[in-house]
């Protein structure tokens, strides 16, 4: 969610603090892997291989 989509500013700020989160749990992250994560498409694959060793594609099929 983009943070200037957010209705109220207490909604902007919970938004606020979920980015801050998140980038600060994904620098973390890196530093234990000792490379940067892969973003984009490139994440979504890693991401879904990881769970059981299937690309997204063989899933859909």
């Amino acid at each position: 969610m983009v943070i200037e989509n957010a209705p109220t500013e207490k909604g902007k700020e919970g938004a606020r603090g979920l980015h801050k989160a998140a980038k600060a749990e994904e620098r973390q992250t890196e530093a234990e892997k000792g490379s940067d994560l892969a973003k984009g498409a490139d994440r979504f694959e890693e991401r879904s291989k990881s769970s059981d060793g299937k690309s997204a594609g063989e899933k859909q099929r």
